[in-house]
């Protein structure tokens, strides 16, 4: 089956697009250039014919094998703790913010079980590894930026310390789509965050490209810059 799919890849592989996602995603290994609806639209065909089991214990060899695995794992709705043993066994696979984001995106069985996969993704908070980082932020991101989580998920943000630059970026997109949802709280909270400048500038940037920000928020915003 990994032949086949490979053999189908490469068919509708695009150079210049393979180029595009090279610079994209640096550090990202063997990518063919396929755009993610052709890649999407072939993990389908994979999961309506059950082949997806065996697919997923396939060793991928480029980029966008990873990608089908991905996608693979969200369209699954299974029983939530099998589920998340496939998303523990997949996450070292994630080597790129584009795998890691897709990947989170596509994981809407949280909605259903926020309170088991909050506690799940707690458990990568001390991690050291970049995309385990990021991973836990952009899930925080897609599903936690409400009311009853709002407030832990930026505690947490307060607490991620690492030098990668996926993860502060993340940090710094959470923060801004938070403030988007909840200036009050946000603001409060930038006041008093310890995030390093980097992340801290960078999340005031988001903040202000925001079409979801007033202009009066974003002049107070702008001031609070930091050197």
């Amino acid at each position: 089956m990994q032949n086949e799919i490979i053999k189908k890849l490469i068919t509708i592989s695009d150079p210049k697009y393979k180029q595009f996602s090279t610079v994209l995603c640096p550090g990202s290994k063997n990518i063919l250039g396929v755009k993610i609806p052709l890649i999407r639209t072939i993990a389908k065909e994979i999961y309506k014919e059950n082949k997806w089991k065996s697919y997923l214990k396939l060793k991928p060899k480029y980029f966008e094998e990873i990608m089908i695995q991905a996608m693979l794992i969200g369209f699954i709705k299974d029983d939530i703790d099998k589920v998340i043993d496939l998303v523990k066994n997949f996450i070292p696979k994630i080597d790129n913010w584009a795998v890691c984001d897709i990947f989170c995106s596509g994981l809407k069985i949280t909605k259903k079980h926020r309170t088991t996969l909050w506690k799940f993704i707690q458990n990568y908070s001390n991690s050291k590894k970049e995309f385990e980082l990021r991973f836990m932020t952009v899930m925080m991101l897609c599903y936690f930026l409400d009311d009853e989580y709002i407030h832990k998920v930026l505690e947490r943000c307060n607490t991620i310390k690492n030098d990668g630059y996926y993860v502060k970026m993340a940090v710094a997109w959470t923060v801004a789509t938070a403030y988007a949802k909840y200036p009050e709280i946000t603001l409060n909270y930038l006041k008093k965050c310890n995030l390093d400048v980097f992340t801290f500038n960078k999340s005031l940037q988001k903040i202000r490209e925001s079409y979801r920000v007033s202009q009066k928020d974003k002049e107070i915003i702008k001031r609070m810059k930091k050197c």
